[in-house]
């Protein structure tokens, strides 16, 4: 087994963990490599999410969330401005649809406006009609600063610019073992040994996997959620102009099925959050036992089975009852119907679990000696994603 020595190992190939090595890079850092399990990159989270690059509407203001997301989000418009990434700030509207839905709205706004957001509008029915005709709610905010993007080219571009910088990204590269065999730490492949000084963990949906590999218990166990799309045929997009969000519930980290034009022109609707039994589940059959087993074994699980099962058994009536998918998504656009939408694609969401069932909604990144270790990176990560990477830069350095 032949054995390649660099200064930064990047355990990952999502938009984290490149932009991670992109800012190792732009630092002077050239001897950085960059570790994708798939044959490709951005083949998880990055490239399976709703290609939203995010306001910072929804975040408490002054936690990591909101700072990252609204830097993150004027670094992602530059970045894809610099490079000819096709995307576009075209705001969206989050509606209220009942009257006990109007303080949470005024939540928002309080937020958005400590968050910085200019041009935030409060809307009523009619001016809401203005922005998105088909939409219907008694009141609503339009979110100037929101935006699209695919984010698997802006993950390619990042990729393409650490090798021509000098860095290396190697696809096929699933880390089974991690060593420490003297100062330097030692990840092992199936064809190779990759050593260097210094680990980052980006691994998404193995994270927790791979920080105990290193020996570090990281107090939290990923717990797989799959979001299902919908799509609306192209005879039907004009009911959607950009993007329509419901209120959220604060009390989970998901956001609720909502429409989302798509860069490429298309809609999606959706999506849902459904327990998945595979943490790369894509379909309603997938399933893996050992990460059944790490579900079913880990007390964190229960505790949030416990919780949150009257809204877990909502989420999976609506996965396997079209029809129940479309009562949810006409609370936005009463005309849609249900020969609208065609079954797209499907994602899969890294979600941190605490001991005691909550559900990690921060970022949450652990440094040791020699390594830093992303354990919860949720939305908006893909949004805020170089501020991010420069941040663990910061603490390389």
């Amino acid at each position: 087994m032949s054995e390649v020595r660099f200064e930064v190992l990047v355990v990952g190939g999502g938009i984290v963990g490149l932009a991670t090595a992109y800012a190792l890079i732009n630092r002077g850092r050239k001897d950085v490599v960059v570790l994708e399990a798939e044959a490709d990159l951005a083949q998880h989270q990055t490239g399976r999410n709703s290609g939203v690059i995010h306001s910072g509407l929804y975040y408490k203001p002054g936690s990591v969330k909101a700072r990252t997301c609204v830097a993150g989000r004027e670094a992602m418009y530059r970045f894809c401005q610099e490079h000819d990434i096709p995307h576009q700030r075209c705001g969206k509207v989050v509606v209220a649809t009942r009257e006990e839905e109007l303080p949470a709205l005024e939540e928002l706004e309080r937020r958005g406006r400590a968050n910085g957001l200019d041009g935030l509008q409060r809307l009523d029915a009619s001016s809401l009609r203005e922005i998105e005709p088909h939409a219907a709610g008694i009141a609503a905010l339009f979110v100037p600063q929101t935006g699209i993007v695919d984010y698997r080219q802006v993950a390619r571009k990042l990729a393409e610019r650490i090798e021509q910088a000098g860095g290396k990204v190697v696809r096929r590269a699933r880390v089974v073992q991690i060593r420490t065999p003297g100062r330097d730490l030692e990840a092992v492949t199936a064809t190779e040994v990759f050593s260097g000084k210094f680990l980052v963990n980006c691994a998404g949906l193995q994270a927790d996997r791979v920080a105990r590999l290193c020996g570090i218990e990281p107090e939290v166990r990923i717990v797989p959620f799959r979001g299902e799309y919908y799509e609306l045929v192209e005879p039907r997009r004009h009911l959607v102009r950009n993007l329509i969000y419901p209120v959220p519930d604060p009390r989970f980290p998901f956001l609720g099925v909502h429409f989302t034009r798509r860069i490429s022109g298309q809609v999606e609707a959706g999506p849902n959050a459904v327990l998945a039994l595979r943490r790369e589940g894509y379909s309603k059959a997938s399933c893996s036992v050992r990460d059944v087993y790490d579900m079913a074994s880990y007390g964190g699980f229960w505790r949030m089975s416990r919780k949150y099962w009257r809204t877990g058994l909502a989420e999976q009536w609506r996965s396997w009852n079209k029809a129940a998918f479309v009562k949810a998504l006409r609370r936005l656009v009463p005309s849609v119907e249900p020969s609208d939408l065609t079954p797209a694609g499907c994602g899969v969401r890294a979600q941190a679990v605490g001991p005691n069932g909550e559900l990690v909604d921060d970022f949450r990144i652990v440094q040791t000696d020699g390594m830093v270790h992303v354990l919860n990176a949720p939305s908006p990560a893909a949004t805020a994603s170089l501020v991010i990477g420069k941040e663990i830069a910061d603490r390389l350095d």
